[in-house]
């Protein structure tokens, strides 16, 4: 009985434990820059006071079906000391889109009071860089394929450059290795002239 207690104690912790050991590595250090990204970020902006703004339901227009062309679930705001309007029809539910038009009046007028600061000015510079990174890489990496088979092409040509001669000396050498023979047949066919005439001379003295 105080084994199987000691068991099921055990096996809790035995199994938590080896989760964390087969915790990818990747998954870590991803969960740990993404947290350090969240950390460098400016905090989403705050919608300003209820009294700033003038609210109004509208019907939606565009696809969607009928209920956003029949009812008034789309909502526009207006800031009323900026002039500032925005317009959400992104969901069919009116307290969605009531939501999500105060977000992005938030972002307006935090655009326009920070600049640059803004959160959605660092995050849009962010993507971007981190796109030309990505780009940058690709163009790295199709450029090193290239590079290698520019390579790899040169190094064939070279390879054939230095068997071609070496066929070309070999034929040469099977050309040299028969004429010693053509040479000794001619020579001695010039020999036997020469002796012929030689004899017919002799007999011409006698």
């Amino acid at each position: 009985m105080i084994r199987a207690l000691g068991l099921s104690f055990a096996r809790p912790l035995l199994q938590s434990v080896n989760h964390v050991a087969l915790k990818p590595a990747a998954t870590a250090a991803f969960t740990a820059c993404a947290a350090q990204l969240k950390k460098a970020m400016p905090p989403r902006p705050k919608p300003p006071p209820e009294e700033d703004i003038e609210e109004y339901f509208i019907h939606g227009s565009g696809p969607g079906g009928q209920k956003i062309n029949k009812t008034a679930s789309a909502v526009q705001l207006k800031h009323i000391p900026t002039g500032i309007v925005v317009k959400s029809q992104a969901t069919r539910s009116r307290e969605q889109n009531r939501k999500i038009a105060r977000e992005l009046l938030a972002e307006r007028l935090d655009v326009l009071n920070n600049g640059d600061k803004s959160r959605k000015v660092i995050v849009e510079t962010f993507k971007k860089k981190r796109a030309d990174s990505s780009a940058k890489k690709s163009r790295r990496k199709y450029r090193k394929l290239e590079e290698e088979k520019a390579k790899t092409a040169t190094t064939e040509a070279h390879s054939k450059s230095i068997d071609t001669p070496a066929d070309a000396f070999t034929q040469e050498q099977n050309a040299t290795s028969s004429q010693p023979y053509s040479l000794i047949h001619v020579s001695d066919a010039r020999l036997r002239n020469v002796c012929d005439g030689a004899h017919q001379q002799g007999h011409s003295w006698a």
